[in-house]
Protein backbone atom coordinates (compact mmCIF):
# COMPACT_ATOMS: atom_id res chain seq x y z
CA UNK A 1 0.00 0.00 0.00
CA UNK A 2 1.34 3.41 -0.97
CA UNK A 3 1.08 6.08 1.72
CA UNK A 4 1.92 9.74 2.17
CA UNK A 5 2.89 10.89 5.67
CA UNK A 6 2.71 14.60 6.56
CA UNK A 7 5.24 15.47 9.27
CA UNK A 8 3.82 18.73 10.69
CA UNK A 9 6.65 19.46 13.15
CA UNK A 10 6.47 23.12 12.08
CA UNK A 11 2.81 23.32 11.12
CA UNK A 12 1.34 23.39 7.62
CA UNK A 13 0.24 25.99 5.08
CA UNK A 14 -0.79 25.87 1.45
CA UNK A 15 2.54 26.95 0.02
CA UNK A 16 4.42 24.54 2.30
CA UNK A 17 2.20 21.71 1.03
CA UNK A 18 2.90 22.53 -2.61
CA UNK A 19 6.62 22.86 -1.95
CA UNK A 20 6.81 19.50 -0.17
CA UNK A 21 4.93 17.67 -2.94
CA UNK A 22 7.15 19.26 -5.58
CA UNK A 23 10.24 18.34 -3.55
CA UNK A 24 9.00 14.74 -3.58
CA UNK A 25 8.94 14.75 -7.37
CA UNK A 26 5.52 16.01 -8.43
CA UNK A 27 6.10 17.74 -11.78
CA UNK A 28 6.09 21.54 -11.62
CA UNK A 29 5.05 21.63 -15.27
CA UNK A 30 2.10 19.34 -14.58
CA UNK A 31 1.04 21.52 -11.66
CA UNK A 32 1.20 24.67 -13.79
CA UNK A 33 -0.70 23.05 -16.68
CA UNK A 34 -3.45 21.78 -14.41
CA UNK A 35 -3.81 25.13 -12.66
CA UNK A 36 -4.32 26.79 -16.03
CA UNK A 37 -7.58 24.82 -16.29
CA UNK A 38 -9.00 27.04 -13.55
CA UNK A 39 -9.11 29.97 -15.95
CA UNK A 40 -7.88 32.19 -13.12
CA UNK A 41 -5.76 35.08 -14.44
CA UNK A 42 -3.27 37.26 -12.65
CA UNK A 43 -0.79 34.89 -11.03
CA UNK A 44 2.27 32.76 -11.63
CA UNK A 45 4.16 30.21 -9.53
CA UNK A 46 7.66 30.94 -8.28
CA UNK A 47 9.27 27.56 -7.62
CA UNK A 48 12.87 27.21 -6.55
CA UNK A 49 15.20 24.91 -4.69
CA UNK A 50 16.29 26.53 -1.44
CA UNK A 51 18.31 25.78 1.67
CA UNK A 52 17.35 26.52 5.28
CA UNK A 53 19.30 25.50 8.36
CA UNK A 54 21.50 23.43 6.06
CA UNK A 55 18.50 21.48 4.71
CA UNK A 56 17.64 21.54 1.02
CA UNK A 57 13.99 21.77 0.06
CA UNK A 58 11.57 23.54 -2.27
CA UNK A 59 9.93 26.91 -1.99
CA UNK A 60 6.68 27.48 -3.92
CA UNK A 61 5.17 30.96 -3.92
CA UNK A 62 2.06 32.19 -5.69
CA UNK A 63 3.00 35.59 -7.11
CA UNK A 64 0.23 37.99 -8.15
CA UNK A 65 0.62 39.67 -11.54
CA UNK A 66 -1.82 42.36 -10.40
CA UNK A 67 -3.24 43.59 -7.13
CA UNK A 68 -6.63 42.19 -6.27
CA UNK A 69 -9.09 44.00 -4.00
CA UNK A 70 -12.29 42.01 -4.42
CA UNK A 71 -13.53 39.45 -1.90
CA UNK A 72 -15.16 36.19 -2.91
CA UNK A 73 -18.01 34.18 -1.46
CA UNK A 74 -17.83 30.40 -1.23
CA UNK A 75 -20.54 30.15 -3.89
CA UNK A 76 -18.37 32.03 -6.38
CA UNK A 77 -15.33 29.89 -5.65
CA UNK A 78 -17.40 26.72 -5.94
CA UNK A 79 -18.69 27.84 -9.33
CA UNK A 80 -15.18 28.68 -10.56
CA UNK A 81 -13.83 25.25 -9.62
CA UNK A 82 -16.94 23.42 -10.83
CA UNK A 83 -16.83 25.07 -14.25
CA UNK A 84 -13.09 24.48 -14.70
CA UNK A 85 -11.49 21.86 -16.90
CA UNK A 86 -9.96 20.03 -13.93
CA UNK A 87 -10.54 16.31 -13.52
CA UNK A 88 -13.60 15.44 -11.45
CA UNK A 89 -11.66 13.91 -8.50
CA UNK A 90 -9.47 17.03 -8.25
CA UNK A 91 -12.55 19.26 -8.28
CA UNK A 92 -14.16 17.16 -5.57
CA UNK A 93 -11.11 17.34 -3.32
CA UNK A 94 -10.58 21.08 -3.84
CA UNK A 95 -14.24 21.84 -3.13
CA UNK A 96 -14.18 19.69 -0.01
CA UNK A 97 -11.12 21.59 1.29
CA UNK A 98 -12.79 24.95 0.61
CA UNK A 99 -15.98 23.65 2.19
CA UNK A 100 -14.14 22.96 5.44
CA UNK A 101 -12.88 26.55 5.53
CA UNK A 102 -16.34 27.95 4.71
CA UNK A 103 -17.99 25.87 7.45
CA UNK A 104 -15.38 26.95 10.02
CA UNK A 105 -15.45 30.64 9.07
CA UNK A 106 -19.24 30.58 9.08
CA UNK A 107 -19.40 29.08 12.56
CA UNK A 108 -16.80 31.48 13.96
CA UNK A 109 -18.48 34.57 12.50
CA UNK A 110 -22.09 33.46 12.80
CA UNK A 111 -22.83 33.22 9.08
CA UNK A 112 -24.08 30.49 6.74
CA UNK A 113 -21.15 29.07 4.72
CA UNK A 114 -22.53 30.47 1.44
CA UNK A 115 -22.42 34.00 2.89
CA UNK A 116 -18.85 33.84 4.15
CA UNK A 117 -16.61 36.50 2.63
CA UNK A 118 -13.22 34.97 1.89
CA UNK A 119 -10.53 37.55 2.52
CA UNK A 120 -7.16 35.80 2.72
CA UNK A 121 -8.70 32.51 1.55
CA UNK A 122 -10.52 34.23 -1.32
CA UNK A 123 -7.30 35.73 -2.60
CA UNK A 124 -5.70 34.23 -5.68
CA UNK A 125 -2.83 32.67 -3.75
CA UNK A 126 -5.10 30.63 -1.48
CA UNK A 127 -7.28 29.44 -4.35
CA UNK A 128 -4.14 28.28 -6.11
CA UNK A 129 -2.79 26.68 -2.92
CA UNK A 130 -5.96 24.66 -2.31
CA UNK A 131 -6.53 23.58 -5.90
CA UNK A 132 -2.79 22.94 -6.28
CA UNK A 133 -2.78 20.72 -3.20
CA UNK A 134 -5.65 18.71 -4.67
CA UNK A 135 -3.78 18.37 -7.97
CA UNK A 136 -0.60 17.21 -6.22
CA UNK A 137 -2.41 14.77 -3.93
CA UNK A 138 -4.06 13.03 -6.88
CA UNK A 139 -0.83 13.10 -8.90
CA UNK A 140 0.91 11.12 -6.14
CA UNK A 141 -1.86 8.50 -6.32
CA UNK A 142 -1.39 7.22 -2.77
CA UNK A 143 -3.75 4.74 -1.17
CA UNK A 144 -3.74 6.56 2.14
CA UNK A 145 -2.61 9.87 3.66
CA UNK A 146 -1.50 10.04 7.30
CA UNK A 147 -0.13 12.82 9.45
CA UNK A 148 1.72 13.50 12.68
CA UNK A 149 0.61 15.62 15.61
CA UNK A 150 0.43 19.27 14.54
CA UNK A 151 2.60 22.12 15.82
CA UNK A 152 0.20 25.08 15.66
CA UNK A 153 2.61 27.75 16.86
CA UNK A 154 1.64 30.19 19.60
CA UNK A 155 1.07 33.87 20.29
CA UNK A 156 -0.99 36.15 18.05
CA UNK A 157 -1.62 36.67 14.34
CA UNK A 158 -2.77 39.75 12.43
CA UNK A 159 -5.45 39.04 9.81
CA UNK A 160 -8.43 40.68 8.08
CA UNK A 161 -10.46 40.50 11.31
CA UNK A 162 -7.76 42.08 13.48
CA UNK A 163 -5.32 40.62 16.00
CA UNK A 164 -6.32 37.09 16.98
CA UNK A 165 -4.84 34.27 19.07
CA UNK A 166 -2.87 31.38 17.56
CA UNK A 167 -4.20 29.05 16.37
CA UNK A 168 -6.59 31.46 14.68
CA UNK A 169 -10.28 30.75 15.44
CA UNK A 170 -11.02 29.33 11.98
CA UNK A 171 -7.92 27.12 12.13
CA UNK A 172 -8.90 25.82 15.56
CA UNK A 173 -12.44 25.12 14.35
CA UNK A 174 -11.20 23.24 11.26
CA UNK A 175 -8.97 20.99 13.36
CA UNK A 176 -11.55 20.41 16.11
CA UNK A 177 -12.98 16.92 15.98
CA UNK A 178 -10.42 15.63 13.48
CA UNK A 179 -8.50 13.60 16.05
CA UNK A 180 -5.19 15.38 15.39
CA UNK A 181 -3.17 16.14 18.50
CA UNK A 182 -2.21 19.83 18.67
CA UNK A 183 0.77 21.34 20.46
CA UNK A 184 2.91 24.49 20.39
CA UNK A 185 6.69 24.34 20.51
CA UNK A 186 9.57 26.45 19.15
CA UNK A 187 7.27 28.46 16.85
CA UNK A 188 6.28 31.96 17.94
CA UNK A 189 3.47 32.96 15.57
CA UNK A 190 1.06 31.24 13.21
CA UNK A 191 2.47 27.88 12.12
CA UNK A 192 -0.83 26.48 10.81
CA UNK A 193 -2.98 28.58 8.48
CA UNK A 194 -6.69 27.92 7.84
CA UNK A 195 -5.76 26.76 4.34
CA UNK A 196 -3.14 24.35 5.67
CA UNK A 197 -5.49 23.05 8.36
CA UNK A 198 -8.23 22.37 5.79
CA UNK A 199 -5.83 20.59 3.43
CA UNK A 200 -4.60 18.40 6.26
CA UNK A 201 -8.08 17.68 7.63
CA UNK A 202 -9.46 16.71 4.21
CA UNK A 203 -6.54 14.63 2.95
CA UNK A 204 -5.07 12.92 6.01
CA UNK A 205 -5.87 10.94 9.14
CA UNK A 206 -3.93 10.99 12.43
CA UNK A 207 -1.19 8.38 12.37
CA UNK A 208 -0.72 8.00 16.12
CA UNK A 209 3.06 8.04 15.66
CA UNK A 210 5.40 7.53 12.74
CA UNK A 211 4.08 4.61 10.67
CA UNK A 212 6.22 1.56 9.98
CA UNK A 213 6.95 2.15 6.30
CA UNK A 214 9.54 1.66 3.59
CA UNK A 215 10.38 5.23 2.63
CA UNK A 216 10.90 5.97 -1.06
CA UNK A 217 10.93 9.78 -1.04
CA UNK A 218 11.28 12.62 1.45
CA UNK A 219 10.45 16.22 0.59
CA UNK A 220 10.61 19.57 2.39
CA UNK A 221 8.32 22.48 1.60
CA UNK A 222 9.55 25.73 3.11
CA UNK A 223 7.36 28.38 4.74
CA UNK A 224 8.11 32.08 4.66
CA UNK A 225 8.35 32.72 8.40
CA UNK A 226 11.40 32.04 10.52
CA UNK A 227 10.88 30.07 13.72
CA UNK A 228 13.21 28.57 16.28
CA UNK A 229 12.43 25.24 14.59
CA UNK A 230 13.02 24.79 10.86
CA UNK A 231 9.89 26.16 9.17
CA UNK A 232 9.04 23.38 6.75
CA UNK A 233 6.48 20.70 6.07
CA UNK A 234 8.13 17.33 5.59
CA UNK A 235 6.42 14.67 3.48
CA UNK A 236 7.38 10.99 3.37
CA UNK A 237 6.14 8.80 0.53
CA UNK A 238 6.54 5.06 0.79
CA UNK A 239 5.03 1.64 1.18
CA UNK A 240 3.43 -0.27 4.04
CA UNK A 241 2.27 -3.86 4.12
CA UNK A 242 -1.14 -2.94 5.48
CA UNK A 243 -2.99 -0.53 7.75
Amino acid sequence: MKIVYFDCFSGISGDMTLGAFLDCGVSAETLRQELEKLGLPGFHLEIEKAKKRGITGTSCRVAADREEHSHRHFAEIREMIGNSGLDAPVKETALAIFGRVAQAEGKVHGLPPEKVHFHEVGAVDSIVDIVGAAICAHAVAADKFLASAVNTGQGIVECAHGVLPVPAPATAEILAGTGFELYARCAEGEAVTPTGAAILAELASPAGGFPAMRVDKVGYGFGEREFEVLNALRIFIGEVDGL
